[in-house]
């Protein structure tokens, strides 16, 4: 890649605009910190949060900078496809707000993992903990690493000290202000990302000749704008299937299960909100991805008329990495000023999803494994929560450093999280239809579910799509009959 040096550079007001908004989140978050007095506050907000700002929340954290630089990259590579994974994103989201969502607010508990504890004792819930902690450090951390790529491109800063600088930042005010400093900054940056996209799908076909109407025939005649498949398949490309059996298994995790986004269902008010905040998320997913994408097809139309300005890197593999096409665009050719609102918008989605996975990590550590449980005043308490917060900020460096060398962001990310998504999607139904019964099984079934999905990983012949639904199947087929025969021993004494 040609040094960021020999490029176009950001003007003045660009970064006075960047400035602006980095000390604007980092002062509302110190401010939505006051007044807090106990773990409750600080991860849970309370349980005083309304549904519509933990709905914002939602979506500015899974739209994240992977949707931001990420999405547009995949339809840039190949078409609107990943609209049918985006369909059973919203289908998933619908089943849960009917479903899941009372069983959050029968007891106080701080996340899903917490009803492994209640049907299957507290080594079942230590179990559940961990392996959302090691799947959840993994794909945050590819998560951190994409929000560096502006920052390559601007200053020619190496992986380190822009990974350094956007975690540090994220941690100020998450660190002092817990979920509800998370979920009113994520709300002010997923208004900031969405403007950052629209902007860009208006002003992209200005710059080509016959605007949208030529654009688009261009994109027609090369297949860019198919989005559906039919044919049933494992492996890439997506299909129709993939969305509406696999991506649907997926979000009953990602939303239901997964801490990142449970963790904000759990701090609204009652049954009615947390379901207003998930049906709203059905609603809004789709026209937010369908405009991503549509970003990284009329980016294609672009490059295929003028020359990229920047070349692509390649990772160590040889092959180009296509996350780098949409900061490159804005590095380059977006207009003076409203270059720093682009990047303004890759920072609010990075910010966005770092502070989610901080508040959710430092969470599932404290309370579900129990790290502090010897300290007794509510004061020691949320000591050891930010203590927490800080430690996991560490570990996010680490991982995101290691995930320099992916080919796609979107794709490691995904297929991470899939490695322990379907034991854990598992475990909890076990718990809500079985009730009660010793952890062992349990355990048992997770770890043979990790194993499995990581041989299936390893093969490459199985896209992420599959990986909950795969994942599932094989906890269930190990903890069951072993669930079963355990009680059937238990009956005959």
């Amino acid at each position: 890649m040609q040094p960021a040096a020999s490029s176009p550079t950001l003007s003045t007001g660009d970064w006075g605009v960047i400035l602006l908004y980095l000390v604007g989140v980092i002062g509302l978050g110190l401010w939505l910190g006051r007044g807090q007095r106990n773990t409750r506050d600080y991860f849970l907000g309370g349980r005083d949060l309304p549904w519509w700002g933990v709905a914002l929340s939602i979506l500015a954290t899974e739209t994240s900078a992977l949707t931001f630089i990420g999405v547009p990259a995949m339809a840039y590579g190949g078409n609107l496809g990943f609209m049918q994974i985006v369909l059973g994103y919203a289908l998933g989201r619908v089943l849960l707000a009917a479903v899941m969502v009372p069983y959050y607010f029968k007891n106080e508990i701080y996340s899903p993992y917490a009803l492994l504890g209640q049907a299957f004792g507290s080594w079942a819930q230590k179990a559940g903990a961990v392996f959302f902690l090691i799947a959840g450090t993994l794909a945050a951390g590819v998560r951190v690493f994409v929000t560096c790529i502006p920052l390559q491109l601007m200053l020619d800063w190496p992986v380190l000290p822009a990974i350094l600088l956007f975690v540090g930042l994220s941690l100020i005010y998450t660190w002092a202000g817990g979920i509800r400093a998370v979920v009113w900054t994520d709300a002010v940056q997923f208004f900031l990302l969405v403007a950052g996209g629209l902007f860009t799908l208006i002003y992209l076909p200005t710059l080509m000749d016959g605007g949208w109407t030529a654009a688009l025939g261009q994109a027609r005649e090369a297949g860019k704008l198919e989005w559906l498949n039919f044919d049933f398949a494992l492996a890439k490309p997506f299909n129709f299937w993939m969305g509406m059996i696999g991506a649907v298994v997926f979000v009953l995790y990602t939303h239901g299960i997964d801490q990142l986004v449970a963790q904000r269902v759990l701090a609204c008010r009652n049954v009615a909100d947390g379901r207003k905040a998930l049906l709203f998320c059905a609603v809004g997913i789709v026209p937010m991805m369908l405009l991503f994408l549509m970003v990284g097809v009329l980016l294609w139309v672009h490059y295929q008329q003028t020359p990229i300005p920047i070349e692509i890197p390649e990772n160590a593999m040889g092959k180009k990495q296509t996350d780098y096409v949409f900061p490159i665009f804005m590095l380059a050719e977006a207009p003076a000023g409203v270059k720093g609102l682009l990047f303004v918008g890759i920072f609010a989605a990075a910010m966005s999803s770092v502070s989610s996975a901080l508040s959710a990590l430092a969470s599932v550590s404290t309370m579900d494994l129990g790290l502090g449980g010897r300290v007794k005043t509510d004061a020691a308490k949320l000591k050891w929560s930010r203590g927490a917060t800080l430690f996991w900020g560490g570990m996010l460096v680490v991982v995101a450093f290691l995930s320099r060398e992916v080919e796609s962001v979107m794709n490691a990310a995904f297929s991470l999280v899939g490695l322990t998504s379907g034991g854990l999607l598992a475990g909890v139904a076990m718990s809500l239809v079985l009730k009660r019964g010793p952890a062992w099984p349990v355990i048992t079934g997770l770890a043979v579910s990790l194993c499995g999905m990581i041989g299936v990983h390893s093969t490459g012949a199985v896209h992420w799509p599959w990986y909950t639904l795969i994942g599932c199947t094989m906890m269930l087929a190990v903890a069951v009959p072993l669930h079963l025969l355990t009680k059937s021993g238990r009956d005959e004494s």
